[in-house]
């Protein structure tokens, strides 16, 4: 059993920079993937960005191309998604997860646990 708690949200003004960081707490070997998904007030949830464990194949959302990064640090248990030019919409709860899938996606059901979440807000 893993847990995973998320932390580096918070209020930013549009075209900031958030760092967020996912620790994981038990036995990670058995995952292969580590997502981050985001969900705004009334709408699904949405993948962001994916990483493998092993080979650190990633994966990006459209909408965050080019300005978000993934990248993981397998001796601390610890995934982190930096944020570049954050506009409104990237306003939401943000959620790591670990799922077994040795492809990178965002498919919600290859995810088998979740953090709690962190709050990022764009605005002005």
């Amino acid at each position: 059993q893993l847990q995973l708690a998320e932390s580096g949200g918070g209020l930013v003004q549009p075209g900031g920079s958030l760092r967020l960081s996912c620790v994981a707490s038990g036995n990670t070997l058995d995952y292969n993937s580590i997502g981050w998904f985001r969900q705004a007030p009334g709408k699904e949830r949405e993948g962001v960005s994916c990483i493998t464990t092993t080979r650190g194949i990633t994966n990006y959302g459209n909408s965050v191309k080019g300005r978000f990064t993934i990248s993981r640090d397998n001796a601390k248990n610890t995934v982190y998604l930096q944020m570049n030019s954050l506009k409104p919409e990237d306003t939401a709860v943000y959620y790591c997860a670990y799922g077994s899938s040795w492809i990178c996606g965002f498919r919600l059901s290859d995810y088998k646990y979740w953090g709690q979440g962190t709050q990022v807000t764009v605005s002005s």
